[in-house]
């Protein structure tokens, strides 16, 4: 099966593929949200973190949606315009601390193909472990998580972005 891409200049349809809200169709999913919410909002690493973290998955997966909401998280939460542009580049910018820089090193390397096997390697494991300790890590561990429950959410059913997080649908 070949698929076919979309032109270019062709406009992008404002309306979600999936007419239903597929929080609405499957109503145990906010118990699930909640939980992960209060997982990764713990408090062992800052909201600001989660929320680079979380934007440049969204960006790596290729959503949109996704880029769109966490990068408005990220300023009502009083994230720079700077921070928040720079996350595609975070390698080269001057807005993020090493501890922010091993977190963004970290989601890469989970959702990237690695060419030299291992995607998280014991130099950068010992990196990231040498700014979080256990709770922190397991929760910069679930960060990712959460945000990748939701990418077949965003991939598959498509909420306009932008939108509300509450009413996607809306």
């Amino acid at each position: 099966m070949v698929m076919e891409k979309r032109a270019i200049t062709a406009e992008v349809p404002a309306a979600p593929r999936m007419p239903e809200d597929p929080a609405q169709l499957v109503p145990e999913l906010a118990e699930v949200s909640a939980a992960l919410f209060r997982a990764t909002g713990n408090g062992s690493v800052p909201r600001s973190t989660i929320g680079l973290v979380q934007l440049r998955a969204g960006q790596i997966v290729g959503s949109t949606y996704l880029t769109v909401l966490h990068a408005g998280f990220l300023r009502k939460a009083g994230q720079s315009e700077e921070r928040i542009a720079s996350v595609a580049s975070w390698w080269d910018s001057p807005y993020f601390t090493a501890a922010e820089r091993a977190a963004l090193a970290l989601v890469e390397a989970v959702l990237q193909p690695s060419t030299d096997g291992e995607r998280v390697s014991d130099e950068l494991y010992a990196q990231v472990a040498g700014h979080y300790e256990g709770k922190a890590l397991a929760t910069l561990m679930f960060a990712i998580g959460q945000v990748n429950f939701f990418v077949p959410v965003a991939l598959v059913a498509k909420p306009v972005p932008g939108r509300s997080f509450t009413d996607p649908w809306g």
